[in-house]
């Protein structure tokens, strides 16, 4: 990957409104995180519980909203190359599929983890805005964000392959909404289901959750969300790898 590649996914991205379905993914999450928390008849800044109440609803706004969203995000970027035969024209100049499709993730990476991000703050700033007594446990909330941003970029991985192997953009969007699915219900999983999909990873990094009618701050499966960034980081490599050596 270059600096020059880099740049020019970002000028393409200029037509292809990626900022917008990007803020559409921080409203989206960061409305229903507040929603969630704010309506609820337990929810008062004097609580001792309400920074767990807004986590809980941080953790159940981001699976609803970060799946189908990350998979229009990959196939926008992605779709543009089978429009205009792009691969083709970049084998030409030198730039085999998979590295484009490497360069492409990248790209797409920096718009994904930034609304994950900044969608994390708004909901930490109504908090505060809205004066919850209570300090705000800032570990147990970073520790979420930082989890929630790893299951997203595996994600948003397997879609940018999807987008590239796959011509027809539905299917992607189509598994999109089943991994939206599986992302929202896979809470009422077991653990071992939870971890046979990336999916099914947004419930296993949950940071809070509403214990019968009180939320209460979780610990999250650190060690399974790392060993998902692993072993997704190695199959990216080694399917773009492969992709690499396509000839038409």
């Amino acid at each position: 990957m270059s600096a020059r590649l880099l740049r020019l996914e970002f000028s393409k991205m200029r037509r292809l409104r990626m900022g917008l379905s990007a803020a559409a993914l921080v409203c989206a999450v960061s409305g229903l995180s507040i929603m969630s928390a704010a309506s609820s008849p337990e929810f008062s800044p004097a609580a001792p519980e309400a920074w767990a109440g807004l986590l809980a609803g941080l953790s159940l706004a981001v699976p609803v909203g970060s799946p189908l969203t990350i998979a229009v995000l990959a196939s926008r970027q992605v779709d543009i190359e089978h429009r205009a035969n792009g691969w083709l024209l970049a084998r030409t100049a030198g730039v085999t599929t998979g590295r484009l499709c490497r360069t492409k993730f990248a790209a797409t990476a920096i718009w994904v983890a930034g609304a994950t991000v900044l969608s994390s703050l708004l909901v930490a700033g109504f908090g505060l805005a809205v004066g919850i007594t209570a300090p705000l446990p800032v570990a147990a909330w970073a520790l979420y964000t930082l989890l929630a941003v790893t299951v997203s970029l595996v994600v948003l991985a397997l879609h940018v392959v999807l987008a590239t192997v796959v011509d027809n953009q539905l299917v992607t969007l189509g598994i999109g909404v089943v991994g939206t699915l599986i992302a929202v219900f896979a809470s009422g999983f077991p653990p071992l289901l939870a971890h046979l999909s990336p999916w099914g990873y947004y419930a296993l990094a949950t940071g809070a959750a509403f214990v019968g009618d009180a939320p209460e701050l979780l610990t999250p499966a650190f060690p399974s969300v790392a060993a998902l960034a692993v072993v997704g980081s190695l199959l990216f490599v080694l399917t773009t790898g492969l992709l690499d050596l396509k000839e038409d």
